[in-house]
């Protein structure tokens, strides 16, 4: 139901302010549900060039891949609004990345490299982090 369906739709002065406060949460709510920071296609792909090639392996390069597109989509300045993870890989406390550079704020290879090193620390590979992630959906 659209906002000016809404307005249209009411008669009164009260019944139109209800309804416009009404349409106004309700956009509110659509807007919230939309991701905040969308990575373009070209951020997205360099993303995945650089991943790719830091990889080398094809089979750990596509569970890397799988996690970041379910953590981020690709998106290096990916925030989640309730933990303040970020990243291409989500990490949190994201400043735990400043490990891997001074950059990881802005540099997909620095989370990348930060990623992979969390992936084989605790996990034994990216593969083994996808096996988790696809159990728990988070890693």
């Amino acid at each position: 139901m659209s906002a000016a369906y809404l307005l249209r739709t009411v008669a009164t002065p009260k019944k139109a302010l209800a309804g416009a406060a009404l349409a106004a949460a309700t956009c509110g709510t659509l807007i919230a549900a939309a991701p905040a920071q969308a990575a373009t296609t070209t951020s997205a792909s360099s993303a995945q060039a650089t991943a790719k090639k830091m990889i080398g392996n094809s089979a750990e390069f596509q569970c890397f891949s799988k996690i970041v597109q379910h953590e981020s989509s690709w998106n290096p300045s990916a925030t989640n609004a309730s933990s303040g993870a970020y990243g291409l890989v989500q990490a949190l406390p994201a400043s735990k990345m400043a490990s891997a550079g001074s950059d990881w704020k802005t540099n997909p290879a620095t989370q990348i490299k930060w990623g992979l090193d969390y992936m084989k620390d605790r996990y034994g590979s990216a593969c083994d982090a996808w096996s988790f992630w696809q159990a728990n959906h988070w890693y």
